[in-house]
């Protein structure tokens, strides 16, 4: 078993209502009236009140090239970074140097040498500490991320492992893309990070949600559904409405089979913590496993506050429910990505 000590969700400085986003995004993405209103519209109905950006919302209107834009990346990933590990140390009582094992994602940009490793010397981690980046899992991540430091730290019962998450949506912009996956991608990311502080049973710190099980899905002929393509502006969002039919489909089956082999069902589950995808993504996850009004809210709060983090999401979601204190017994976690896959954690409470 594997312990979450400390969750420590991080946001910039910038923050604005989601209509003052859209006005500032309207003339950069569209060219006609008809356009305008379709992208104003999408962005009213995304469920989102405010949101989050890395720059000033006028530094948008004259982002650079690809380059430019992800060296930007980088200087706020490391800072927000740094101070999500920082505080999430501070919160469970433990200093840099107790770090065995980091695990950074991120799909909005790229570094090498990765976030993590610029990290190191900055925060004081120690140079032998295994270090694994990750990109391309996208909203999944953070579910992910969680379930391979559980991995970890099987074989490292005293171990410490953290999860560092940062996306930052806003450097993707595609100025003059007038798709509608691009009018919903505008209107519905956000950015942010977090860090996950996770030790093995038997560290001396071993207190909080335990994390029972895990699993992983990836599901036929969705490749095209959820991703970036990579060009030169950088990188263009896909994002097709069967994102909802792919939850629909394989979710009640994938669930009742992972909380059949911890003998379970989902009447069984207390807590849920899903992450917030968009409206349409959170009412197929209600929908799909017959959940009762107001299990998501959580999840539906996040996604109004701060908008869709991509990887971090689910992380301020479970932030989020370890703060109510009010979580448990038994909980699952979740989020889908690109592939499309997903992933569930299995979390046990502490009564």
């Amino acid at each position: 078993m594997s312990r979450i000590v400390a969750v420590a969700p991080e946001l910039p400085a910038y923050s604005y209502p989601q209509h003052e986003i859209t006005a500032e995004l309207v003339p950069l993405l569209t060219n006609g009236t008809s356009h305008r209103a379709v992208m104003e519209r999408t962005h009213a109905n995304s469920g989102i009140g405010t949101r989050h950006t890395a720059l000033p919302l006028e530094r948008y209107r004259d982002l650079g090239t690809f380059r430019q834009t992800n060296d930007i990346f980088i200087e706020v990933a490391t800072d927000l970074c740094s101070r999500a590990l920082t505080r999430g140390l501070a919160d469970a009582g433990l200093v840099a140097s107790d770090v065995d094992f980091v695990i950074f994602t991120s799909v909005t940009g790229l570094s090498a040498p990765s976030i993590d490793a610029l990290l190191v010397q900055r925060l004081g981690l120690r140079s032998d500490v295994k270090r694994l980046p990750s990109y391309g899992l996208g909203c999944m991540a953070g579910a992910a991320g969680i379930s391979r430091l559980h991995d970890y730290l099987l074989g490292h019962p005293t171990g410490v492992a953290v999860l560092l998450s940062v996306e930052l949506c806003s450097l993707t912009l595609q100025r003059g893309d007038e798709s509608m996956a691009n009018f919903v991608a505008t209107g519905l990311f956000g950015d942010g990070a977090a860090a996950v502080i996770m030790v093995g049973e038997d560290h001396p710190k071993a207190a909080g949600p335990r994390v029972v099980d895990t699993r992983s899905a990836t599901y036929p002929d969705s490749t095209d559904v959820i991703g970036f393509l990579v060009g030169e502006t950088g990188f263009e969002i896909v994002l097709s409405p069967g994102v909802a039919d792919v939850i629909e489909k394989h979710f009640p089956e994938d669930v009742a089979a992972f909380l059949s082999a911890n003998a379970l069902t989902i009447d069984a589950v207390d807590t849920w913590v899903a992450h917030p995808g968009g409206p349409k993504v959170l009412e197929a996850f209600a929908s799909s496993l017959g959940l009762p009004p107001g299990e998501l809210a959580l999840s539906w709060a996040s996604l109004e506050r701060v908008g869709n983090l991509s990887s971090a999401a689910v992380l301020h979601v479970l932030a989020d429910t370890i703060a109510a204190g009010n979580a448990g017994p038994t909980g699952l976690l979740f989020a889908l990505g690109p592939g499309v896959s997903a992933e569930f954690v299995l979390l046990e409470w502490p009564t």
